[in-house]
């Protein structure tokens, strides 16, 4: 192949910048997650993920599996089609209901990921509304930066989580010019959470649409596990809420929920959405159950904050490195590619437990990490056993456990945001 060259000079780049990914291959065990089976080379061995987005192990639950499976026997594996050509299956037209109305909305819209809901979604609503100035969180997520790209429209980045930034933006732009405010509730590498209700009310006061992405927070927040406009009483401050089935829910694809007139311009206008082909009506039964199962239920919910709790306290008890976080998400510093992957690898050869590294470009460079994700499988045991071998690898491989210091810089590396988060 002639062009050969090309390929092999672009990857040797990756790995020279040493952030060359590596996929882990494994088997996940249903009745003993965290474990799953790691593969390599032939060899097998059992090991605990501390670093899947299955938050609440719903993806084994039985009410889940009993959907899927009943649903594929009675229908099939696929779906036949894309929405418009036969693939709109009743258990998907159910699931769009069943998330309408988690989310008090009138209408909801199923895509095949969140990343194509959000690049949809947010493309199509830029080009609809003339002359559209779009404000984005510069944290925000890259199928977000892609999505307000594809839009064509004016696009404006507001400071992570600054308030005053983003009324500065609003108050610049025409009072009567469309406007739409993107940013997250629980941003997924630093766990932190957005002020909803005060860009809420700034839309509010510069009249500006406002579009939300639960992704890391549908399921895991809220009395019925709407996310945290759910947990704050603020879905009906907000126009668009976007989600993923794919996390805490457990199975797989993305969504919006909104009014019944923006749902139904994206359903017509937007290609990622009518140019593919729909979910399988198994996954999306499963999904129906899934999401039935936690408005009902706050037992998973509960058991998943008591163990994030616990590892954090263990974690720096033991005086490992654990940034800031009000959720979930457990982020370690290591702040070096090199040790990053270095202590992810020790971590699954020695140690049997799998934390992938975060690297460029998923977080800027300076601030690599490991993202450490509790379920409420993660007995106090596995805790233990992770704090042990934390501990072992950060003594092997000489990585700073200082705690100030790496607080300083994990502010410092924030606000100078990377160019590739800048949407470039």
């Amino acid at each position: 192949m002639k062009f050969q060259p090309y390929f092999d000079a672009a990857v040797a780049q990756i790995k020279a910048e040493n952030r060359y990914r590596v996929f882990a291959d494994l088997e996940r065990q249903v009745g003993q997650f965290p474990k799953a089976t790691f593969r390599k080379n032939g060899a097998a061995k059992d090991v605990t993920v501390w670093c899947s987005n299955d938050y609440l192990g719903m993806g084994q639950h039985p009410d889940v599996l009993t959907a899927l499976c009943n649903t594929a026997r009675n229908t099939g594996s696929g779906a036949g089609g894309t929405r418009n050509i036969s693939g709109t299956s009743h258990p998907l037209v159910s699931l769009e209901n069943e998330l309408a109305d988690l989310h008090h909305k009138e209408s909801a819209l199923v895509f095949t990921s969140g990343f194509v809901s959000n690049e949809a979604s947010l493309s199509t609503i830029g080009k609809l509304l003339p002359n559209c100035l779009i404000l984005s969180d510069e944290l925000n997520h890259a199928s977000m930066i892609e999505g307000i790209r594809r839009a064509g429209c004016e696009k404006k980045l507001f400071r992570h989580n600054d308030l005053a930034h983003l009324e500065e933006l609003l108050k610049a732009a025409d009072h009567d010019r469309p406007k739409l405010i993107a940013f997250e509730s629980v941003y997924s590498m630093d766990g932190d959470i957005a002020p909803i209700e005060a860009i809420a009310d700034l839309a509010d006061q510069y009249n500006a649409l406002t579009y939300i992405d639960e992704v890391h927070a549908v399921g895991m927040y809220g009395p019925r596990g709407g996310g945290m406009t759910d947990a704050l009483g603020l879905s009906h401050r907000i126009d668009v809420v976007e989600g993923t089935l794919a996390k805490a829910f457990g199975t797989l694809g993305g969504y919006i929920a909104s009014s019944e007139a923006l749902v139904d311009a994206i359903r017509s206008y937007a290609p990622g959405f009518i140019f593919t082909t729909a979910l399988p009506p198994a996954v999306t039964a499963a999904a129906t159950a899934s999401i039935r199962h936690l408005k009902a239920s706050q037992v998973e919910r509960d058991g998943q904050q008591r163990q994030v709790a616990s590892t954090i306290k263990a974690l720096t008890d033991a005086g490992l490195p654990v940034m800031p976080t009000q959720t979930h998400i457990v982020p370690v510093w290591v702040g070096d590619p090199m040790l990053c992957k270095a202590a992810s690898d020790r971590l699954l050869e020695v140690h049997d437990i799998y934390i992938q590294p975060i690297n460029y470009p998923t977080v800027p460079r300076g601030t690599e990490r490991l993202r450490i994700t509790p379920t409420p499988f993660h007995s106090e045991t596995l805790i233990a056993e992770l704090c042990d071998a934390m501990l072992e690898v950060w003594a092997h491989l000489g990585i700073d456990r200082a705690d100030e210091p790496v607080r300083d810089d994990f502010v410092a590396n924030r606000q100078r945001i990377a160019i590739h988060r800048a949407g470039g």
